[in-house]
């Protein structure tokens, strides 16, 4: 075995997060690794809603998104043979993505990022900013590119 043994990248399902998945990818060729693929619903962000019935579809709006999203990275790792577990959790992003590299004893972390600062960074936060301070294994940031 190589030096990683389970890479973890969390996606969120847009399309920038690929330059990350293919690096992922790449280092679980390179060392024989297993890829998780992680989407984490973040309920918060739409728990102001008014009904009950609006919860409801956004939330199996959410759920797709989230299967869509995993099913991708597992698309790509598949295209170089590179074995893949899925999974779809519910919390905050930041703490569910290093909990998960904790109980799955990921060697290593990818993620994308989008390379915000000043203003934009301190308004919406930086979910890989919170993960690097945190996680207790390697975080490797790959900036998603402008375009």
């Amino acid at each position: 075995m190589g030096l990683y043994e389970r890479v973890l990248i969390p996606t969120d399902g847009s399309a920038g997060v690929e330059h990350a998945v293919q690096h992922a990818v790449d280092l679980a060729v390179e060392h024989g690794a297993t890829v998780h693929a992680l989407y984490v619903v973040n309920a918060a962000s739409y728990a102001g809603l008014p009904t009950e019935a609006a919860l409801e579809g956004i939330d199996d709006m959410l759920r797709a998104d989230a299967e869509d999203a995993v099913a991708s990275v597992e698309a790509i790792a598949d295209d170089f043979d590179v074995p893949t577990e899925t999974a779809i959790r519910d919390g905050d992003p930041s703490k569910r993505i290093v909990t998960y590299a904790e109980t799955q004893d990921c060697d290593l972390i990818v993620m994308a990022t989008h390379g915000r600062g000043g203003i934009d960074r301190l308004l919406l936060g930086s979910t890989a900013e919170k993960v690097v301070r945190a996680a207790e294994v390697p975080v490797l940031t790959v900036r998603v590119p402008a375009d």
